[in-house]
């Protein structure tokens, strides 16, 4: 059994933010419907390279993006732009728990598949709706990316080195207003789909990235309203917490430099990297003591701790600051990363078997249910590829009846 078994998703969202949500929801357990393009699918499909390469090391059609974001999904593909497509997802949406989509403000309704229209077939429907800016406001009927949106959401502001050290603005690496957003939908579809079972009600979710950004500012968003002053970027530093941040190393063997993340969180954690550091007189200095006193005092206390963490290498640091459980840690890259003990260890690399490449290795789920395993099943390779067990196990549709759409060009 998975946790949400017996859950059925019609998934008409593309990209990132709606298919991050509904990628979730099949970890889960939930038969999520992805409905894609015929001919050409989900755009991420072709969002490579790198794409993932067959047997004889040939391209496939399959981007990397999109495998990352599509897994324990089944592809149906249906023209919704014509009105026999149309008519065949209010059909399907009858049969189904969940109803997501990503288009622009209003492009649903012009289809007959917005909320309003759903709901009459089907009211029980939990319906979210992942766009920009949200259906309301003066910025609703805007296109939202995500890069615009870390700009337009603050995130670039705070992220970055220190303008004095020439920074500038700075996105993040990964597309976290997209993937904020995609996991706040799936918390609410949760939440709509507890309440439906409750009352029989389904209701609209209206997910904006521009609102979820906004409130992943977290405590740097309360700094602002708190204060009145609008924090700036800090770079590799904590806005909060000193020292909270990178430090340069001695160099590393072959002589490039080498770095290490110190993370003290607390006055008792700070005497500890104190003794490490071999200066156990900083914790009882008046200036450092207390960590809102090395936050306003920042400018004297890191240039020295600065000096300290540069006459020792970082594989010397880390030791001898686990032994002491003073939080700290290295800067790894991807291949690091993915080799990593703990990683291997945790299942977060897992390997399919795919028709045309042989084995895939792909990142997993995170979560780790103990009674409700999450499920781990390929992404489908083909678009298209459940078309036909769909529409026969679903709507109980014959051959022919999938053969006369296709003729049409609809599936």
């Amino acid at each position: 059994m998975n946790a949400l078994d017996g859950i059925r998703v019609l998934d008409l969202s593309r990209v990132l933010a709606g298919p991050w949500c509904t990628q979730t929801l099949a970890d889960l357990g939930a038969d999520v419907i992805k409905i894609e393009r015929p001919g050409s699918g989900d755009d991420t499909r072709s969002w490579g390279p790198p794409f993932l390469k067959d047997r004889d090391g040939q391209d496939t059609g399959e981007a990397a993006y999109y495998l990352g974001t599509n897994r324990n999904k089944r592809s149906v593909t249906c023209d919704i732009a014509q009105p026999e497509g149309q008519a065949l997802v209010r059909e399907l949406a009858k049969h189904c728990h969940v109803f997501v989509e990503n288009f622009k403000v209003g492009d649903m309704a012009r289809y007959g598949l917005d909320y309003e229209s759903i709901r009459a077939a089907n009211p029980r429907i939990v319906y979210c709706s992942v766009t920009g800016f949200g259906q309301t406001g003066p910025y609703r009927e805007r296109a939202g990316y995500d890069y615009a949106v870390q700009g337009m959401g603050g995130l670039m502001s705070i992220t970055g080195e220190r303008d004095d050290l020439g920074g500038g603005p700075q996105k993040v690496g990964v597309a976290v207003a997209d993937l904020f957003t995609g996991m706040y939908s799936c918390v609410g579809i949760l939440a709509a789909l507890r309440h439906a079972e409750r009352t029989g009600e389904g209701q609209h979710l209206d997910m904006a990235l521009l609102d979820t950004q906004v409130s992943m500012l977290a405590n740097l968003g309360a700094n602002y309203l708190v204060s009145g002053k609008a924090p700036g970027r800090a770079g590799n530093a904590h806005q909060n917490i000193v020292p909270y941040q990178v430090f340069e190393t001695a160099p590393h063997t072959d002589g490039s430099k080498d770095y290490v993340i110190v993370a003290v969180g607390n006055d008792g954690q700070f005497a500890k990297y104190c003794q490490v550091a071999g200066h156990p007189e900083l914790a009882s200095d008046p200036r450092f003591a207390k960590n809102q006193d090395r936050v306003r005092n920042r400018a004297v206390l890191v240039p020295m701790l600065e000096a300290v963490m540069k006459t020792r290498p970082k594989t010397d640091w880390l030791a001898a600051l686990e032994a002491a459980k003073v939080p700290c840690g290295a800067i790894n890259n991807l291949a690091e990363v993915f080799a990593d003990a703990q990683v291997r260890e945790r299942g977060m690399v897992h390997r399919w078997q795919h028709p045309l490449a042989g084995e895939v290795d792909l990142v997993a789920s995170p979560l780790k249910l103990s009674a409700t395993p999450v499920r781990t099943e390929m992404p489908p390779p083909l678009l298209g590829q459940h078309t036909q067990e769909v529409l026969r196990e679903i709507l109980g549709w014959d051959d022919a009846q999938v053969g006369a759409l296709r003729a049409k060009e609809i599936l």
